[in-house]
């Protein structure tokens, strides 16, 4: 019997615990933030219950077709270059790509390239001249590559836990288009649109020329720009301002594709800045880039934007730092930018909606309406039907609650509203446990089984038909939440953690409950 009494004070301890934290949700973050008892965030609601930003985003598909034929371009005037034959001219325009070779000689290397490129096909040739298009089953495959690459730049970016937003959703919708969710209060929406505008793509370039502005800089040069070199310049983010305009070359010398890493520093003022550091291949082109150009200036350009250019004053290996007038918070958006990688095609918000909190107070106010409903029927059929024993499932149940939504706000789940119908299935779930344990005791006790041989009968018997049906249920809830997402994420997390903690509140608490009562007392029948 004190054993049985230690058991039920450490069960009694472990409901009263979780009860605390399931309380604590209605605790001021400050004061929750304050304490070293509780959580930091405890129990988030989703975007349904507290409102926030809803995008869908256009992924300009079309740019990723560009791109390719870009890249076939490049690699028709590298093939021309080694192989020693002449390309008058070669661009992309419209999706086609028109390519003039400089006699019939030259014209036929062109068509031996084009052969053995199986991406594209020749839709008209006259003499020297070529025009060449993506095949149907290469478009598929860059447009599916697009759409895999921004989807896991933005879901790096916003729906990453560590990085990102929490509780953030990334997810395809149709063939072209995003749907980002973003709960109220994780974020503003300029600085979320400052997210999706950057693109990210971070180049390295030695500085030709600089001047204070675009005009003075061309002034330098009255016959024109050096060939393959660009114009960029830096501006004062506040006012856009043009603070010095750069002359670079058109090639970088490397590009943000070897960062292996990205945070937010500070230099000797105390200024914001972004230290960044490269993997071993990035770092030794890095170290010859800058050995080689010591005295000289080094452009730090993102999305053809300056944004420091520093005299190199001597080699640098694999670590480097962009300063750019940053705020703490800038600062820290670019090297989640930076880390995340750059998105391979632009996209542009085609529906933007705010969900305000109102709806999720509704929802709220309806879903625990419903749970109360559910509960109070459930607890008066119980009680009715099994007695004394219903009372014992009422207060298991009521401890599942509780270890539920403690659980919850330890991990600092998420609660939708998908997840609140999780919880009202959980309390059907629980009780059915019950049900089968108190069907397997009177089966026990009209065989006349003494009455605590009739407990121990039914719990054990009835273990394993509540095992085999809470695993099966269990194993469909992760599939759920492996391959869901957004809201089938939330209703899995809870389904889950509720069939867990309905197992343990009826094999275990209830048993601890008959424990005390009958317990060793000789008792001729049960209430049940």
């Amino acid at each position: 019997m004190n054993a049985n009494r230690w058991q039920l004070g450490g069960a009694a301890a472990l409901v009263l615990f979780f009860a605390y934290l399931s309380l604590a949700n209605l605790v001021p973050k400050e004061t929750r933030m304050a304490s070293p008892l509780l959580p930091d965030q405890g129990l988030r609601l989703g975007l349904d219950l507290q409102g926030g930003i809803h995008w869908v985003l256009g992924v300009k598909l079309a740019e990723a077709e560009k791109q390719e034929l870009e890249f076939l371009r490049e690699n028709l005037l590298s093939v021309a270059k080694d192989d020693n034959f002449h390309v008058e001219s070669a661009k992309v325009e419209n999706g086609v790509l028109s390519v003039a070779a400089v006699d019939a000689a030259d014209a036929e290397k062109v068509r031996s390239w084009a052969s053995r490129t199986n991406s594209i096909t020749a839709t008209s040739e006259e003499g020297t001249r070529f025009e060449y298009q993506l095949t149907s089953a290469s478009i598929k495959g860059v447009r599916k590559r697009g759409m895999d690459q921004v989807l896991e730049v933005l879901r790096n970016r916003i729906a990453d836990p560590v990085k990102g937003i929490p509780d953030s959703v990334v997810t395809r919708q149709g063939e072209d288009r995003v749907l980002v969710q973003i709960p109220g209060g994780q974020i503003d929406r300029a600085r979320a649109r400052e997210l999706l505008r950057v693109t990210g793509f971070l180049e390295f370039k030695i500085v030709q020329d600089a001047a204070p502005t675009e005009e003075l800089l061309r002034a330098r040069h009255p016959d024109g720009l050096p060939p393959d070199t660009v114009i960029a310049t830096e501006r004062e983010k506040q006012t856009d301002r043009v603070l010095s305009a750069y002359l670079l070359d058109k090639k970088p010398a490397l590009t943000g594709d070897r960062l292996r890493d990205a945070r937010v520093g500070f230099d000797r003022q105390n200024r914001p800045i972004v230290e960044f550091a490269f993997d071993e291949e990035g770092g030794r082109i890095f170290g010859e880039l800058t050995g080689s150009h010591i005295g000289e200036r080094l452009a730090i350009v993102l999305d053809n934007r300056v944004y420091s250019a520093p005299n190199i004053k001597s080699r640098i290996q694999s670590r480097g730092e962009i300063e750019g007038r940053f705020t703490p918070q800038e600062a820290a958006d670019l090297a989640v930018v930076l880390r995340s990688g750059s998105l391979p095609i632009p996209v542009e918000i085609e529906e933007e909606r705010t969900v305000g909190p109102e709806l999720g107070a509704d929802s709220i106010r309806s879903g625990v309406n419903a749970s109360l409903l559910g509960f109070t029927l459930i607890v008066a059929f119980t009680i009715f039907y099994y007695r004394l024993s219903g009372v014992y499932a009422t207060l298991a149940l009521i401890a599942n609650m509780f270890l539920l939504l403690g659980l919850m706000s330890l991990f600092e789940a998420t609660l939708t509203l998908p997840g609140i119908a999780g919880i009202v299935l959980t309390l059907g779930m629980a009780i059915d446990a019950n049900v089968l344990i108190f069907e397997r005791i009177r089966e026990e006790l009209r065989a006349q089984k003494a009455p605590r041989g009739a407990i121990r009968a039914g719990f054990d018997k009835a273990f394993r038909t509540i095992m085999d049906s809470n695993i099966t249920t269990l194993i469909t809830a992760l599939v759920l939440y492996e391959y869901g997402t957004g809201p089938i994420k939330g209703f899995a997390v809870t389904f889950s953690l509720g069939i867990v903690t309905s197992v343990f509140a009826a094999m275990v608490l209830t048993r601890l409950l008959y424990a005390i009562y009958p317990g060793d007392r000789p008792v001729e029948k049960l209430s049940i």
